[in-house]
């Protein structure tokens, strides 16, 4: 019996989602029977050396997001904590947490001119990012504190806590014995000690043990406020995120305490620059690429950074290592091919990503010519075109069906149904607003 195309694709991403991770993690929950375990005793505790029958543990073991856990975690409703150097300890608890942020404006700040060691338009490192935001004076302004120092850092032992979780029945005890913490950066002043946990990809949630265990270690050893920080670093932003821990002994006690978003004095952009760019712009035919359904520009733009960074990359590792699912692993890759920014190749079995010329070339410029790129990259398709160009004569974003309309007189590469066009109108929405975010005022 033949499948319907919706049977057919369902059936191939299903396949595609099936990962290194999920097939050893299925082995493991049928030789342990670790999710009845779960049921009974409300927790499973494995070793390094039980997983390791199947698949390295360092592997098997690191989910920063909420969409890395293997399907059948998910399925469960399962996550997975370090106790010890070897051990870890699996329930029905809660360990992520979802950003909130009301994106501020961000704060423009002068780059130290007599600096030649470190480049802030070229930042493709966690590292180099705390670097330029130390040297800057950005994490100062942020923490609040004075004489601000460098002090810990790298990996050590977590030493010996417990803590309350939140798990789907009430709450689980969990005590850590020398567990393997990292701290990003740790930044001391007069009366603080603000631990870091930087990230150079943009994600929807974040792993709470990255802070929550650098702050239990730290919290019981001084007796200067612990300051847990988030740092996203992407296209030039740099997004800090506060937090505080309601509760030192509840692991899910924590709420965003404030947040700030910095960028490098870099160039100016105006609406007349913009305004120019759509008129000058010259319009190149659709290539026979799916049309982009990616409605976050900014990750189009961190994935190309990720590529950039590491040269190329597979689609599984994408998958695995980024908060992507596997279909947004397609239409994120798909938007960069789309702009001529990605392409890929098969090999040895596995697709693989990587930036074209003209990707390379682009993120080789300063954060300011870049964007400059990007908004003539966009525009220089039609339907993108005409949507700005509407959008400046009567000073608001389109509707969704007048964006359609134009859809449908653009001659766009299979898209044949009013569904289809629809979906592709809300990405065509966000890349115009991600463009008029980027003018200043």
């Amino acid at each position: 019996m033949l499948l319907n195309v919706e049977k057919l694709t369902k059936y191939l991403l299903e396949i595609m989602s099936d990962t290194k991770n999920d097939i050893a993690w299925n082995k493991l929950f049928a030789k342990y029977k670790i999710s009845e375990k779960v049921l009974k005793n409300d927790a499973f505790e494995i070793t390094s050396t039980q997983i390791n029958e199947f698949r390295e543990a360092r592997l098997m073991t690191k989910f920063d997001f909420r969409s890395q856990l293997p399907e059948i975690f998910s399925e469960n409703k399962l996550s997975i904590l370090p106790i010890s150097r070897g051990g870890y300890v699996i329930s029905d608890f809660e360990t992520f947490k979802d950003f909130e942020s009301k994106d501020p404006a961000p704060i423009k700040i002068d780059f130290p001119n007599y600096l030649e060691s470190i480049k802030h338009d070229n930042i493709t490192s966690e590292s180099t990012a705390l670097n330029c935001a130390f040297v800057t004076g950005i994490i100062e302004d942020f923490v609040q504190d004075e004489e601000i120092k460098p002090t810990v850092s790298g990996r050590m032992s977590s030493s010996s806590f417990d803590f309350n979780i939140k798990t789907q029945k009430s709450d689980l005890n969990i005590v850590v014995n020398n567990s393997q913490i990292e701290i990003d950066g740790g930044y001391e002043g007069v009366n603080s000690l603000s631990l870091i946990e930087a990230k150079n990809s943009i994600s929807k949630d974040f792993l709470i043990r990255q802070m929550y265990y650098p702050y239990k270690l730290w919290n019981n050893k001084i007796t200067k406020e612990i300051k847990p920080i988030f740092l996203t670093y992407s296209n030039g932003i740099f997004h800090f995120r506060e937090y505080v821990f309601e509760d030192p002994n509840h692991y899910n006690s924590l709420k965003l305490k404030s947040e700030k978003r910095y960028v490098i004095r870099d160039g100016a952009i105006n609406l007349e620059l913009i305004q120019k760019i759509a008129n000058e712009t010259q319009i190149t035919a659709e290539l026979e690429v799916p049309f982009p359904q990616a409605d976050s520009f900014d990750r189009v733009i961190n994935l190309c950074e990720l590529l950039n960074e590491n040269g190329s990359l597979t689609r599984e590792y994408i998958t695995v290592n980024y908060d992507f699912d596997v279909r947004q692993t397609n239409y994120y890759t798909d938007a960069g091919r789309y702009l001529g920014l990605i392409d890929k190749v098969r090999q040895n079995g596995e697709v693989n990503y990587f930036l074209t010329e003209l990707g390379k070339r682009i993120f080789s410029l300063s954060i300011s010519d870049r964007q400059i790129e990007f908004f003539k990259l966009i525009l220089s398709h039609r339907v993108f075109n005409r949507v700005i160009k509407l959008y400046f004569k009567n000073s608001e974003q389109p509707s969704r069906n007048a964006i359609v309309e134009i859809m449908k007189t653009s001659d766009l590469y299979n898209i044949n149904s009013d569904i289809t066009f629809h979906r592709r109108a809300s990405t065509i929405s966000s890349w115009i607003n991600w463009i008029v975010d980027q003018i200043e005022e």
